[in-house]
């Protein structure tokens, strides 16, 4: 797994989020204390706050074996909640296969080409 992915799904759905906050698409949402515009910042929170784990994968490298297992479920655990929220607009025009892949199968999937250049 590397950044991009965390950088890819994030933006996707900040996409989708963003004009939901916006005034000028006559939003009104978002900035209020109804439930609804609770329920939208909860949710950019829950997305920032995923994302942020972006940050271990860097230190993954230099890691001891025992914390690069805890940056490791970490990094899945973000990217499963990522995951779930971007499947939400599964049916967009910009969602990207990827989005639906565990963790594990984007290693995969990196790992793969590598294999075959050697």
């Amino acid at each position: 797994m590397d950044v991009q992915h965390f950088e890819r799904i994030t933006a996707f759905i900040e996409a989708r989020l963003t004009p939901l906050f916006d005034e000028a698409t006559g939003s009104e949402r978002g900035f209020a204390m109804d439930d609804t515009s609770r329920a939208l910042r909860a949710l950019r929170n829950a997305v920032l706050e995923a994302s942020a784990v972006k940050g271990l994968i860097e230190k993954r490298a230099t890691a001891e074996p025992a914390l690069r297992r805890v940056i490791d479920q970490s990094v899945e655990h973000h990217w499963d909640v990522l995951r779930g929220i971007a499947r939400q607009w599964e049916d967009h025009g910009d969602f990207l296969r990827e989005f639906k892949r565990h963790a594990w199968e984007l290693d995969e999937a990196l790992a793969a080409p590598a294999a075959t250049e050697g």
